[in-house]
């Protein structure tokens, strides 16, 4: 997929260039755009608190469990097997319980992380549109695509343009080192 993606935006550039030879392609890079923006500072720390919540949740139906499995264990001998196979269910029925949860609440960061990240995606999305419009560029590359690989061997860093999106969004870049940029 990677090989094919690599192969059309090359073959994209070819014919432009055969047809205009002014192509001006500039790269952003997303992560550092987010980095710099107060609201996803905000948006981290509101993940975080919401993650650790449903975490000490987990953990204290983890603890009962731990709790009630430790009982049974230590049941004498003696236990009448009706009660036994009560405290067995209870067990399986706790256990189905926590793994339902942690679904549910898996599902339930995932929502909170798309609600909350949408907006600011969209809102860097049209800054990247704009900037690019306005400085003629004709593409604009992610060069980190997903699981860390980028799609660009070389990248002339006069062309990124993540600090003029970061303007447009009314945001002051702070200096920081990321891979692959010097300050």
């Amino acid at each position: 997929m990677r090989t094919l993606l690599v192969a059309l935006f090359c073959g994209l550039i070819f014919t432009a260039n055969a047809q205009d030879h002014t192509q001006k392609i500039g790269y952003a890079e997303s992560d550092y755009i987010l980095s710099q923006l107060p609201e996803f500072k905000k948006i981290e720390s509101e993940l975080k608190t919401h993650g650790d919540q449903l975490k000490n949740q987990i953990d204290a139906k983890y603890a009962d469990y731990q709790s009630k499995l430790k009982a049974y264990q230590n049941m004498p001998a003696t236990t009448p097997d009706p009660i036994k196979a009560d405290k067995e269910r209870e067990l399986a029925s706790l256990q189905e319980n926590i793994q339902k949860f942690q679904q549910d609440a898996q599902s339930s960061y995932q929502k909170k992380t798309a609600d909350l990240m949408d907006p600011i995606y969209k809102k860097i999305g049209k800054a990247i549109e704009d900037v690019a419009k306005e400085n003629g560029f004709t593409f604009i590359i992610n060069p980190n695509i997903a699981n860390g690989g980028d799609i660009l061997l070389f990248s002339d860093e006069k062309y990124n343009i993540s600090d003029l999106v970061l303007k447009k969004l009314g945001v002051t870049p702070t200096p920081t080192t990321t891979p692959g940029k010097t300050n």
